[in-house]
């Protein structure tokens, strides 16, 4: 395939842009070469500036589960659109959404949207915060909860040392408040508890992790952390913004039949528009302005763009929840696909995989946790994206990265990127 446009307009985008993106993974930095720029997209497909047809396997980072150009969302959007973009003052189509939101999602009784998955991250810590009156929270390595300062750290020179920023422009004293454990390794957090005892206002995971691949946690692993919670007056985040309205109609909650006090969403509440939002029961929920004292606003929160969209979306998931189904059909044929084609030609791989989410690493070690993802080899990785981006298939480019499946792609569309690697297979 031929990419001169998208490369021209790299080259100008980064005369005004830094980086010439907006969102540093864009960039294609950890695959090499130009981004390619797209032009418009429709159902499975996207379509660059170049006239290329690429399969898409990112669905915008998750939220087009139906596929790009959803009529009904985009009908929703031109109606909203008609009536105006943004009032600053309350709709009751924002109550409307709520209250589907909460009869899908276990456990939670209100929630507030804002423009993010990152604002519903920083939102929810600060949330915990106040509602604990204490200052210290917990992540993950490799979990991702948007650029917030409190989310921007590295590991300490050991398993219980504080984080350390990796991020000019937060400072010391930010990193000294979150501490950094090991993915499905419980006894590493049990150890910053004792070592922090009662300093602990929350731990904040993503259930099934999708930014250092598709991660699956290990039997016992959040329900472990679920218990430490409890013992220690914590509250447990999960970090929803991937796998909320993806996994099932109530996320990983009802997915894996764990409850979780703060629950942050993203962009699938907004069919693909800009969007987040955070939910917990009444208590934890009572102490959030205006009802209570922690502080949180947003002008554009709740505009009727994303709430006309995202209630049209959820609602087509609440009445046609057999798409979860069918999601998960797809994703676990394309597994199949994939591995038949690498094991028969010798390439060592590894493959996880949770209902629409699926990555491919290129290791002989399980990946469980960020460094056993780290171990696999991304010069392999390299030739396999570009020889698939070669073939009109567009993967995630990064090897840290799980792909999302969306319903519009057919089984002939999953043939022909299980075709596309039969070709691309030789060159890695």
């Amino acid at each position: 395939m031929i990419y001169q446009r998208s490369s021209a307009l790299f080259a100008e985008a980064q005369q005004y842009i830094p980086g010439g993106v907006n969102s540093p993974v864009r960039a294609f930095k950890a695959v090499g070469g130009d981004p390619i720029f797209v032009k418009e997209a429709k159902g499975a497909y996207l379509f660059d500036e170049d006239g290329n047809r690429l399969i898409d396997y990112i669905a915008s980072w998750g939220p087009l589960i139906l596929g790009h150009a959803y009529p009904p969302v985009v009908d929703a959007i031109v109606n909203s659109a008609k009536k105006g973009t943004s009032y600053g003052i309350p709709t009751a189509l924002e109550t409307k959404i709520a209250k589907l939101a909460v009869s899908m999602v276990p456990n939670i009784d209100k929630i507030r949207f804002v423009n993010s998955g990152t604002e519903a991250c920083m939102s929810a810590v600060r949330l915990a915060r106040g509602f604990t009156g204490k200052e210290r929270i917990i992540k993950f390595a490799g979990c991702y909860h948007g650029h917030s300062d409190a989310f921007l750290i590295q590991a300490g020179s050991g398993a219980v040392t504080f984080g350390t920023p990796n991020s000019p422009g937060v400072t010391k004293g930010t990193a000294k408040d979150t501490l950094l454990a090991r993915y499905n390794d419980l006894e590493n957090v049990e150890a910053l508890f004792r070592s922090n005892e009662g300093e602990i206002a929350a731990i904040i995971i993503e259930p099934v992790p999708g930014n250092m691949g598709c991660i699956l946690p290990r039997e016992g692993f959040l329900e472990g952390l679920r218990s430490l919670c409890d013992a220690h007056d914590a509250l447990l985040i999960f970090d929803e913004v991937m796998t909320g309205f993806r996994l099932a109609k109530g996320g990983a909650q009802e997915l894996l039949d764990i409850d979780a006090d703060i629950v942050t969403f993203g962009k699938v509440i907004g069919g693909g528009l800009p969007v987040g939002a955070f939910a917990a029961r009444n208590e934890i929920m009572s102490h959030l302005a205006p009802e209570g004292p922690v502080y949180q606003a947003g002008t554009l929160s709740g505009n009727p763009l994303a709430m006309n969209a995202g209630f049209t979306m959820l609602k087509a998931l609440n009445d046609a929840p057999e798409v979860f189904d069918s999601l998960e059909n797809k994703t676990a044929y394309l597994h199949e696909g994939i591995a038949n084609v690498l094991e028969k030609n010798g390439v060592v791989h590894r493959i996880n995989r949770l209902g629409s989410m699926v990555s491919v690493h290129f290791t002989n070690t399980p990946v469980v946790d960020f460094e056993t993802a780290a171990k696999g080899n991304n010069d392999t990785f390299k030739r396999y994206f570009h020889g698939m981006l070669s073939e009109g298939v567009y993967l995630p480019p990064s090897a840290f990265e799980s792909y999302f499946l969306n319903d519009a792609i057919s089984y002939e569309d999953l043939d022909f990127t299980i075709d596309a690697l039969r070709k691309v297979v030789k060159m890695l």
